[in-house]
């Protein structure tokens, strides 16, 4: 009879055996991301779907919070940083009368006022106030650091420090559904901005207090809601197999389908590799670009020099087009 530390290896030893090994993936999906679930734990969900070697989310949705989590595998990790700085729209639900420590409601509620209720003619002269470049602090219950130390930590121990401003640009505020008591808004806004903190300004313009009920994130630049994907689908896929798991993959080069392309000859594709500026006959403004080969394969993230040559910035091992 095995001795129960040998049965314990045992079954180690089983399950490192039928434990499917990790691959590699490229690709960007723009998940659904469910209400209730951190974008860490949606994220490793996913990951272990995909047995994905390599992933991360780009811009972070609130539990409370659902809709589009941009998630990067494998090379695409590289344009991540880019998608941080997209404009974003969200569809939010907001409640008067009542704020809450967090700003949404799944924190505790802090203070109360009798005004419960906007008037249409209310609302939309609090939401002018709001429209165009206006300046945001930071939330306590936010992922920004103090001292090394997260905010919603120092929040969390009842703590409070002071914030700066910082400036940020809202682009479309719109009445979606009016109801005295808790309207839904849309809004496109550019990045760092904080929705909860923007309904509790747009509550306390109004004369009264407010907090966030509801939020959907629906599209992140360029991307939109149409190209989401539920958990549940991907669930379904993965029980398919790995090839309709991968259709729902996006090409890398998608994020940033708005910036110039530059596509190379063979010989400048050889030495940009290699880390060399090239030269060509290009008229492109001083900026970054696109890089292709001359297959059409997208190589990589470049740099416009002031003298005209191209640099490259973030090379990438080839994918093919559709990849």
């Amino acid at each position: 009879m095995p001795t129960p530390e040998q049965e314990h290896v045992s079954a180690g030893a089983r399950q490192a055996v039928t434990r499917e090994p990790r691959r590699d993936v490229d690709g960007l999906l723009l998940l659904d991301k469910p209400r209730g679930l951190t974008s860490n734990a949606a994220l490793q969900r996913v990951k272990r779907l995909f047995r994905a070697r390599k992933a991360g989310h780009t811009g972070s949705l609130d539990p409370l919070a659902d809709g589009m989590l941009p998630l990067c595998f494998g090379q695409a990790t590289k344009v991540s940083g880019y998608m941080l700085d997209a404009d974003k729209s969200y569809r939010v639900a907001a409640n008067w009368g009542t704020k809450t420590d967090t700003g949404d409601a799944d924190g505790a509620v802090i203070a109360t006022v009798s005004k419960n209720t906007l008037d249409r003619d209310t609302l939309e002269a609090a939401l002018a106030k709001f429209r165009g470049p206006i300046e945001q602090i930071p939330p306590m219950y936010s992922a920004l650091k103090r001292d090394g130390r997260r905010l919603y930590e120092l929040a969390r121990e009842g703590k409070e420090v002071p914030r700066d401003p910082r400036p940020v640009n809202i682009f479309e505020l719109e009445v979606d559904d009016y109801d005295p008591y808790s309207p839904r808004l849309r809004v496109r806004c550019s990045k760092g901005t904080y929705i909860r903190t923007l309904i509790e300004n747009i509550a306390e313009a109004a004369g009264s207090l407010g907090h966030v009920t509801e939020l959907r994130r629906v599209a992140v630049y360029p991307f939109h809601e149409s190209q989401m994907v539920s958990l549940e689908s991907l669930e379904t896929a993965a029980e398919i197999g790995m090839l309709s798991l991968d259709a729902h993959l996006i090409p890398v080069d998608d994020a940033i389908a708005d910036w110039p392309a530059v596509h190379l000859a063979e010989q400048e594709a050889y030495y940009l590799r290699h880390g060399h500026p090239v030269t060509g006959e290009r008229a492109i403004e001083v900026g970054l670009v696109r890089l292709y080969d001359p297959n059409e394969c997208f190589i990589g993230i470049g740099e416009v020099l002031p003298d005209g040559r191209v640099a490259p910035r973030r090379l990438f091992v080839t994918v093919a087009p559709g990849r």
